[in-house]
């Protein structure tokens, strides 16, 4: 899965630690969901999507064989 956290929490000046306490999980979780390795449960990312002020579809990208 690939995603675009970190391009769009830099356009809000958020640093991970920061998101992450919108979000309520620790810097290192949105650090793995930047990196790929991580897949977030759907409420989740929710949470992140509307704490960067976007969509599910729009933060998070399916690619590859796992695409529909």
């Amino acid at each position: 899965m690939k995603t675009r956290i970190k391009e769009l929490r830099a356009r809000q000046n958020l640093t991970q630690a920061e998101l992450a306490a919108i979000v309520g999980v620790r810097r290192e979780t949105i650090l793995f969901l930047e990196k790929g390795r991580y897949n977030p449960s759907l409420k989740l990312a929710f949470k992140v999507a509307s704490a960067l002020g976007s969509t599910i579809e729009e933060v998070f990208q399916m690619e590859g064989e796992d695409r529909l």
